[in-house]
């Protein structure tokens, strides 16, 4: 979730910032062409007084015409030195009165759209907008007014390396301010989600706890936004409800069993004496005796199911390779009356994090249901491995296995396949393994043995986590 919530944030305010920042860089660059048209009207204006007294009738001029033309000529060419800028000015018709340096006025283009808008007796229009890319000269002109009447046309073309280079510098002045702006935004905005989201994630975290069994997770309520506060303040509630309930079960399970295992002894008891009367080999009063056993059997196993769900887990350090060649040793007689192979495969040591008791009982289970289905002259094989950061632990026996939809279903509580109904047992077994190794972080899973059978793994964490 942070990773799509954080660049939606970012990419949001990087459109902001360029929003806001496209304009900016328009404004900047218009007012800086703006300043440099404010200066050539005001050059252009002086020229035009020039340019008046020059265009002036002889009945009106005290002097010859040659001194103010050499005038003009003269400060035009210094003009043009000092500021590497073309002026000129042209009579109505286009032809030129005084230019520098020497140039003719273009039949089109922006000198001739600005002459012609300056025969109307006002200045040009603004130039259009130059861009740092652009490398064209910015025109501007005037008119020569005289008695109220347009004599000729004050021409400026200015050249715009000076005036691109500050735009650009200008730019590039918004741009830094806007990459700070953006990294700054981007600070902000791995905080805001980290505030946010931290929420989500330890209430991740606890309902996986509380899904594999850790019920004393809970999610602190002091952080985030106050929705997901009061999430988190609900969530508690339902945890401890829920926690209360399977307690609340667990305590009558076990209750149960207790209770009834007493009279079951007693009855059980009673059907021995009243066999004392009775020939030997009574069918019904062994078939009475065999279901009470069962029934025995089951208590017991409900008995240790509860417990098994109610311990805490004490995970350490440990030898998974010893414990598993220990437990397999301890094996090996029930396999060889059997006549089943039983063998140990893998490393010498191979440590994991683990409660040794619960696992060496979930082990025993596992171990027990593969010799239970496991026919005369086949092997059972338990296999060490470690991939990544879990150890495995691996038994494959070679009985009859399971559909593809019994697997499914194995593991469930007094659950047993229809095809093995004549094998001893209460078919909580398995659920009491995974009762014992969900507290410390261990997992069960079951999976198809080839050519046949079954292969159980329990899955231990390397590491404390």
């Amino acid at each position: 979730m942070h990773t799509r919530l954080l660049p939606l944030l970012i990419v949001l305010m990087a459109g902001v910032l360029l929003a806001l920042g496209f304009p900016l860089a328009a404004g900047m660059a218009a007012v800086e062409q703006q300043r440099v048209v404010v200066d050539r009207i005001d050059d252009t204006a002086r020229f035009a007084s020039l340019a008046q007294y020059v265009t002036a009738r002889p009945a009106d001029r005290t002097e010859s015409m040659a001194e103010p033309l050499t005038t003009l000529n003269t400060e035009l060419r210094r003009y043009e030195d000092l500021y590497d800028i073309r002026v000129g000015v042209f009579h109505r018709d286009g032809r030129p009165l005084a230019v520098a340096p020497d140039w003719t006025l273009p039949r089109e283009g922006e000198a001739r759209q600005a002459f012609q808008e300056s025969l109307a007796g006002r200045r040009s229009h603004d130039p259009a907008q130059i861009w740092p890319w652009a490398r064209n000269r910015l025109t501007v002109a005037s008119p020569v007014v005289r008695d109220g009447d347009v004599v000729g046309v004050v021409v400026t073309q200015s050249p715009t390396g000076a005036l691109r280079s500050r735009i650009l510098h200008s730019w590039l002045l918004l741009a830094a301010g806007e990459l700070a702006a953006m990294l700054v935004a981007v600070g902000a905005a791995f905080r805001l989600t980290g505030w946010v989201l931290r929420p989500v994630r330890t209430l991740d975290a606890a309902a996986h706890d509380i899904a594999t069994g850790r019920m004393k997770s809970r999610v602190a309520a002091d952080s985030g936004p106050p929705e997901l506060r009061r999430l988190a303040r609900s969530f508690n509630e339902m945890a401890d409800n829920v926690e209360d309930v399977l307690e609340q079960q667990r305590a009558f399970v076990a209750d149960a069993s207790h209770q009834l295992r007493n009279p079951l002894s007693a009855l059980l008891l009673r059907i021995d004496l009243m066999a004392l009367d009775l020939p030997d080999g009574h069918t019904e009063i062994e078939s009475v005796r065999t279901e009470g056993k069962r029934l025995a059997r089951v208590l017991d196993d409900l008995l240790d199911l509860a417990q098994a769900e109610h311990a805490a887990a004490e995970p350490q350090l440990t030898d998974i390779a010893e414990l598993v060649t220990d437990r397999v040793g301890a094996w090996l007689p029930v396999a060889e009356r059997n006549g089943v192979a039983l063998t140990y495969r893998g490393p010498r040591a191979a440590t994991g994090w683990a409660d040794p008791i619960a696992l060496s009982s979930a082990l025993d289970a596992v171990v027990d249901n593969a010799l239970k289905f496991t026919p005369s002259s086949a092997r059972v094989e338990v296999l060490v491995e470690v991939a990544g950061p879990r150890v495995r632990i691996t038994v494959a026996d070679g009985g009859p296995g399971l559909t593809d939809e019994e697997l499914t279903r194995v593991g469930d509580r007094f659950w047993r396949s229809n095809r093995h109904q004549n094998v001893s047992g209460s078919g909580l077994g398995l659920s009491i393994t995974r009762a014992l190794l969900a507290p410390g972080g261990a997992t069960l899973a079951y999976e198809h043995n080839r050519p046949t059978g079954l292969r159980a793994t329990i899955s231990v964490p390397r590491d404390a986590g």
